[in-house]
């Protein structure tokens, strides 16, 4: 072909894409001042004259405009029916080239002429297509074959079409921002020129027939991973002519003969999408042109799928593989975070992080398909769900409407993902065109589970990895070591860490296990599990931080501080019937989980909640489970009290003294999504809660019955990004166990803090950046125009650093007007007085030079363990007998006196100190269970160092971690 010819084409497609793009911008312009259904007329009349237009230029010029042709006539789900019908011609039906061309293709080729080398060569094509056309012949030894035959010079017209489409692509990303296809042009500029040899699809026909176990005896027992297609067994290759094995079969968009034979649509297509996931999940080699012409249905039955062309095929690597098998399972998930971890590992780099946007996008892929009848109102749907996430987009950026178009969120996006893209959108069309219904969340996922199963079932038996590498710090932690191999390879742990403080040393900094069932990323001891009501021992130490601090009395009313819960008979509430689960509102919030779950995450909506609702009980009456509200009536207490958010004291309070930035969060900042573990269920061990007694320490709304149910949704709730995001400061924190064990360590020697974390972990404790930001000091709406008791106070001191700041007790007592620490208080909050029971002791208040020493306490109360326990002069706040002290579970020695005290979580993650040995523990996973991994490590842990083991460790018969459980008391909460 001359260059002359070639100028000529390029000028009839630019020329033809400048047309259709007038027409239809001018008629979006027009169709805003006319009434809807001559609107939709006119738009059904554009398509039609567009679509033909297209297909006239596609069958005039050929080569590369066909095959964009074939794939756009395969997208019955998204395009008009009018190009879907038009161009659903070029599948295979395209004029043949002369019989004479294809003689002397064959002959170059091969050496011979056509009738030295066939008994029999039909002269009339079976199909032409956009590179080759294809003849059925016989061997001279008998064999029935096809031979398909490469048009002559389509390789330069190919090459050439390409430059155009991409200069076409450019040029509708520069005037159409919103529509830019340029990886996907990119992609195929690059793999397109494989399939101009023949050679090349004949070793990838052989390839694919091999992995996926073609057979001509059909087996009806198949296992539920092996798929039932047929591919022509290759006889003869060259770069020009394919000679392969001849298949009677039936084209899939012949639906008259289908019928006829009795072909099941829906089977042929399900078979189909399995062949294709198999090909993707399993082999990373697969087909990257799925249109129907490159498809037959065999004859006879039980009528299997054929698949033919493998020119266009796709190698991708085990990592690229892994990924993508993530990708699916957490889009099928609703995991917001395997689905970015997933991103991450595959090169796909987003500007902005919007994780529900990309949740939403990448779910398109794999929403049920549609039938023909409702592709177009799915599109129409498809349209308002872009438009509002651009709307998301340009509120978030702020944006205009004209910046927000040009905006392109994805940084990078792979190759490999492209064609991945390009074979997903082509099944779809599939399913359209044949009205079947594919629910590609059940039929792909056994093949994208099997990838990664296959890499997170190597337990510790297989995988020598499967404990991180780091240092043993003792005898106790090699021994604990084999006890998590032990636990491993019988399953109850997925992922795990366990970090034990004794005597102010770390002798126990061991990570194990893989990050989440779908993602088998190894276990690091930085990694962050969610760890619910452990949760709740963070949110009692920061109120007691700030009674420490003066800011705050354990006998004030709690209307006092927060006016908006002084309604419904709560003005009688103190703040340590909160912390001692006597408030009368253990079941307040319980509703959530019927209304809506997702309310969890409004953190305002949640306090405006707790704030009107009504106790069950008269306060102090009654010791029950506070196991939702208890943290929102912690948070909105910490809230009022400092003036500050929630996570400004979290970090002023704990984090930052103790030196773990980046690993103790209640509501995780972005950045930090790489290093979250996700959760699953143990459903052997939950399966044993119909064995379960009614609890009466547990509220009406948190029995066996009850938790059975919130269980089962609790993973796929709490692997949210939005929900992992939120401020629950009675379920959400995340952590990992180093971070927690030196909490506790620093809380069992009265807030002493411990010296630096141990040098043999890796990263560094407390190394991370991922620190979050936070506004300004809060006000409420009622104190809008009123005078703050504290309206003086001092801006807060920033750094490393960490300034200790705190009034005598008499200072807070007698109601001083302005501190010096940076603290607002709210009004109203000098009612309520106080007691010697729960103000700090008179004189143990540091001088202002000892305060300013780097951080050496958190604590200063000398008698902080008998307040965290509601012990000694405590002892009125809390009642009497009860598992609750303020804020903590304690636990009690044999002679009645308390010892230590924690708090455990639903699902087995555990932190807790034994004052009287000065040890410290934690633990986190991700496997939830009722504690069987848990309590066998406590129990050894306890057992080796010669430590009581407290109660709720016990034997399984007896009790089990978190507020109960075991098969009498799980660990719970």
């Amino acid at each position: 072909m001359g260059w002359g010819n070639i100028y000529r084409r390029r000028v009839k497609v630019f020329t033809l894409a400048m047309i259709i793009y007038i027409d239809y911008k001018a008629l979006q312009k027009r169709e805003k001042f006319m009434k809807k259904p001559k609107s939709d007329a006119l738009w059904k009349k554009a398509h039609e004259r567009n679509a033909k237009r297209v297909f006239n230029l596609m069958v005039e010029l050929e080569g590369l405009w066909v095959k964009l042709g074939q794939y756009m006539s395969s997208r019955a789900d998204v395009l008009p029916s009018a190009f879907i019908s038009n161009l659903k011609q070029l599948q295979d039906s395209l004029p043949p080239r002369p019989f004479e061309e294809v003689c002397h293709t064959i002959e170059k080729e091969l050496g011979k002429s056509t009738k030295e080398l066939f008994l029999d060569f039909d002269e009339n094509p079976l199909a032409t297509a956009s590179i080759a056309q294809v003849h059925r012949a016989t061997l001279i030894d008998g064999q029935k074959v096809v031979v398909k035959v490469q048009h002559e010079d389509i390789k330069k017209i190919i090459l050439e079409d390409l430059k155009d489409a991409k200069s076409i692509v450019d040029w509708i990303a520069w005037a159409e921002p919103q529509y830019n296809f340029s990886p996907m042009i990119d992609e195929w500029c690059k793999e397109a020129p494989q399939e101009l040899d023949f050679n090349h699809e004949g070793e990838n026909t052989r390839t694919v027939s091999k992995n996926l176990g073609c057979t001509s005896k059909y087996d009806s027992n198949k296992p539920i991973n092996q798929v039932d297609v047929l591919i022509p067994e290759v006889i003869q290759s060259t770069e020009k002519v394919l000679i392969l094995e001849y298949m009677d079969g039936i084209r899939l968009n012949d639906f008259e003969s289908l019928e006829a034979c009795g072909a099941n649509n829906q089977k042929i297509v399900e078979e189909i999408t399995r062949a294709f996931a198999h090909q993707i999940y399993v082999d990373g080699f697969f087909n990257g042109d799925p249109h129907p012409g490159n498809f037959l249905v065999s004859k006879e039955p039980p009528h299997r799928p054929i698949l033919l062309d493998f020119g266009l095929t796709k190698r991708i690597s085990s990592s690229m593989k892994q990924s993508l098998a993530k990708m699916f399972l957490a889009t099928a998930e609703g995991d917001h975070v395997a689905l970015l971890s997933s991103f991450s590992e595959m090169g796909l780099k987003l500007r902005l992080d919007f994780p529900e946007q990309a949740m939403d996008f990448i779910s398109v892929f794999f929403r049920t398909s549609t039938s023909a009848s409702e592709a177009a109102e799915y599109a129409k749907s498809l349209g308002e769900r872009r438009a509002r996430n651009m709307k998301v987009l340009q509120e978030k950026m702020n944006l205009s409407q004209k910046e927000v178009k040009r905006f392109n969120p994805i940084d990078a996006f792979p190759g490999d993902m492209v064609i991945f893209s390009r074979v997903i959108g082509l099944l779809r069309g599939l399913s359209t065109t044949l009205d079947a219904r594919i629910v590609y969340h059940d039929i792909m996922r056994p093949f994208a589970e099997s990838v990664l199963q296959e890499k997170i079932a190597k337990g510790p038996s297989e995988n020598a990895q499967w404990i991180n590498d780091t240092p043993v710090h003792s005898d106790v932690e090699a021994k604990l070591r084999q006890i998590l191999i032990e636990l491993g390879n019988d399953d109850k742990i997925l992922g795990i860490q366990v970090c034990a403080y004794k005597d102010g040393e770390v002798i126990i900094d061991t990570a194990a296990g893989v990050l989440g069932r779908y993602d088998p990323r190894p276990v690091q001891p930085d990694s962050l599990f969610p760890v619910f009501s452990v949760t709740k021992g963070i949110a009692a130490g920061m109120l007691h931080w700030l009674v420490d601090n003066g800011k705050l009395n354990l006998n004030e009313n709690i209307a006092n501080i927060w006016p908006e819960f002084g309604t419904n008979g709560k003005n009688l509430i103190k703040v340590h019937h909160v912390l001692n689960h006597t408030s009368g509102l253990q079941n307040a919030l319980a509703n959530l989980r019927e209304e809506n779950p997702l309310l969890m995450a409004d953190w305002d909506e949640c306090l405006k909640r707790i704030a009107m609702s009504a106790p069950e009980t008269e306060p102090g009456q009654e010791q029950l489970y506070h196991y939702l509200s208890f943290g929102w009536l912690c948070g909105g207490i910490i809230e009022h009290a400092s003036g500050k958010k929630f996570q400004e004291i979290l970090e002023e309070a704990i984090v930052r003294p103790l030196n773990i930035e980046g690993e103790l969060y209640v509501g995780i900042p972005p950045g930090v999504e790489s290093r979250l573990a996700s959760l699953t269920l143990d459903k052997d061990d939950f399966s044993k809660f119909s064995k379960i007694a009614s609890r009466p320490e547990f509220p009406s709304t948190f029995q066996p019955e009850n938790i059975s149910q919130l269980v089962t949704a609790v993973p796929a709730l709490f692997n949210m990004l939005n929900v992992r995001r939120a401020i629950i400061p009675g379920a959400n924190g995340h952590c990992s166990a180093r971070a927690l064990a030196r909490y506790y360590a620093a809380l069992v020697d009265g807030g002493l803090i411990p010296p630096p974390h141990s040098s043999l972990s890796k990263p560094p404790l407390g190394t991370h950046p991922h620190i979050p930001k936070f506004p300004s000091e809060i006000t409420s709406k009622k104190q809008k125009g009123k005078k703050s008791r504290a309206a003086g106070s001092a801006s807060k001191k920033k750094g490393n650093g960490y300034e200790l700041k705190m009034n005598h007790s008499n200072d807070f007592k007698d109601g001083g007007e302005s501190n010096s620490d940076g603290y607002t208080r709210l009004a109203n909050d000098s009612a309520g007085g106080s007691s010697s029971d729960a103000s700090p002791p008179k004189g143990f208040a540091a001088s202002e030079n000892s305060r300013q020493n780097n951080a050496i306490r958190i604590f200063n109360n000398p008698r902080i363990h008998d307040e965290f326990m509601g012990a000694g002069e405590y002892r009125n706040l809390v009642l009497p007998n009860g598992k609750f002290g303020l804020g903590f579970r304690r636990f009690r020695s044999s002679d009645g006196s308390f010892y230590g005290f924690g708090h455990s979580g639903i699902g087995g993650s555990t932190g807790f100190c034994d004052i009287k040995n000065r040890f410290a523990i934690a633990v986190t996973l991700n496997k939830m269970s009722l504690g069987t991994a848990t309590r066998r490590i406590i129990q050894f842990v306890c057992s080796e160092l010669n430590v009581p083991l407290p109660d709720e460790f016990s034997v399984l018969s007896e009790t089990a971690p978190d507020e109960e459980l075991s098969i009498a008391r799980p660990l719970i909460n």
